[in-house]
């Protein structure tokens, strides 16, 4: 199926590993332009590399290492994509991270932390990228939020609450902006096998230790046992759905929040 993305000008955050390097891989490979963007400069490159091999050369791929949380992130990103493309019409905000712990251990700085990693970061993004867009006719917005923000995880509350502003902030986009053609979404992963979850001291190692599993095998299936589907994600399974976010046949979606995670959160909405 052509996605209708070739010559897209497309800016994914979070974009050095994971889920972003993916996006950033798969996009490629319909024929966009990309800008990469996260602070590892060194990550940058190898999944740029990654995703011009993707792409066969059909389409730009640069990079820019940049702090998400810096308050002149969004005008940066604006600026480069158009400096580097010419126009910006695909952004993907997909920067975060999180822990494991109790509510009573997370300290006032986290729920800060938490708040402008998915909150203020993906709102200066889309407050630089959206009139633009608009001005266009055409953009694709996608929020990578998380089935915590639609039930709350009580192993990381200051992610789950931040993630729950996060789908709010992006509804409240996708109202502003659906008439000019720019169509705001957000994707809702379940717990994937992406590095913040499989790399050492990673969300399977403290899952490992709060459970008390005896290894990280079984560390993994359980907490794959807890979805329907009985795993967790494959990066590129998230990838693909917010590919096709992206896309000129998601056309009629605007203000979804789709969860990808394998049955998880037991709701119909």
């Amino acid at each position: 199926m052509d996605l209708g993305l070739k010559g897209r000008a497309c800016v994914v955050t979070g974009a050095s590993r994971g889920i972003g390097a993916e996006t950033a891989r798969l996009l490629c490979a319909e024929g966009a332009d990309v800008l990469l963007v996260a602070r590892d400069e060194e990550r940058l490159n190898e999944a740029a590399t990654a995703a011009r091999q993707a792409g066969e050369g059909s389409g730009q791929v640069e990079i820019l290492s940049l702090d998400v949380t810096d308050e002149d992130a969004g005008e940066c990103m604006l600026a480069t994509a158009i400096a580097r493309f010419g126009q910006l019409d695909v952004l993907v905000n997909n920067a975060g991270a999180a822990q494991w712990r109790q509510i009573d251990d997370v300290p006032d700085r986290d729920w800060y932390v938490q708040y402008e990693l998915n909150v203020m970061a993906p709102m200066r993004a889309m407050r630089a990228a959206a009139p633009t867009m608009a001005e266009a006719g055409w953009g694709r917005i996608v929020n990578v939020c998380s089935t915590a923000g639609k039930r709350p995880s009580a192993a990381m509350p200051e992610y789950s609450v931040a993630k729950a502003a996060e789908l709010s902030l992006s509804r409240l986009f996708a109202d502003r902006y659906a008439k000019s053609g720019v169509l705001v979404n957000a994707i809702c992963p379940g717990p994937v096998k992406s590095e913040m979850w499989m790399e050492p001291g990673g969300l399977l190692d403290q899952a490992q230790e709060m459970t008390e599993a005896g290894s990280r095998e079984e560390a993994l299936a359980e907490a794959g046992s807890k979805r329907p589907i009985g795993r967790l994600a494959e990066v590129g399974e998230i990838a693909g759905a917010i590919v096709f976010l992206c896309s000129e046949r998601a056309s009629y979606v605007a203000g979804a929040a789709w969860s990808v995670d394998g049955g998880t959160v037991q709701v119909i909405i």
